[in-house]
């Protein structure tokens, strides 16, 4: 059912929302500064071609440092990849088929804002 629903999720919206993460995260690499949004980014856009299966964590030895990164975050990249989450979830729950997928999005939108500190692990574990 996993990959059923990834297969569904990839051609109704995850391509699109991992090219923002992708775009958001070349963007961030252009500066040495900030790197470390850009590898989070793409980290993200990673779980975003193919969530379900997989979960987001916050990591426990995350300090104040990713917390002060995470605030920059937000105000640079976070809310505009919340948004495209949030309309997309909007546009998917039209269709019976698609609240499954609309609901993966808004479990998106956290990690959209606060990317730094989490990681991704398989359900299972």
């Amino acid at each position: 059912m996993r990959t059923l629903l990834n297969i569904i999720w990839l051609v109704l919206c995850g391509l699109w929302m991992a090219l923002g993460y992708c775009l958001a995260g070349i963007v961030c690499c252009l500066l040495v500064i900030t790197i470390p949004f850009g590898l989070a980014s793409f980290r993200i856009a990673d779980f975003a071609l193919w969530p379900f299966g997989r979960t987001i964590v916050r990591r426990r030895d995350a300090g104040t440092s990713s917390l002060i990164g995470n605030v920059i975050w937000i105000i640079v990249a976070g809310w505009w990849l919340a948004i495209g989450h949030l309309v997309t979830a909007i546009a998917l729950t039209l269709t019976i088929i698609g609240i499954p997928l609309a609901l993966a999005n808004l479990k998106l939108i956290p990690v959209s804002l606060t990317p730094l500190g989490r990681v991704i692990v398989p359900v299972d574990s």
